[in-house]
């Protein structure tokens, strides 16, 4: 697999998560009485999606082992 499409793959990772995560998050702010409690949660969730997408680059710049003879 080439660098460049582990970074694609990388970034459409990253991105269907965070929609995953971040658009149920706001839903719930947004139309529970409770859900303004959930901005406590924000931080840390914006935090994970950070450390995830630290890990995906990671993952996406690594060179690949040489092949076997």
């Amino acid at each position: 697999m080439t660098t460049q499409t582990r970074l694609i793959l990388a970034v459409v990772t990253w991105g269907l998560a965070a929609m995953a995560v971040v658009l149920p998050l706001v839903w719930l702010i947004n139309n529970r009485d409770w859900g303004i409690g959930l901005m406590l949660l924000t931080p840390f969730v914006v935090y994970g999606l950070m450390r995830l997408g630290r890990a995906l680059e990671g993952w996406a710049r690594a060179s690949s082992p040489p092949p076997r003879p």
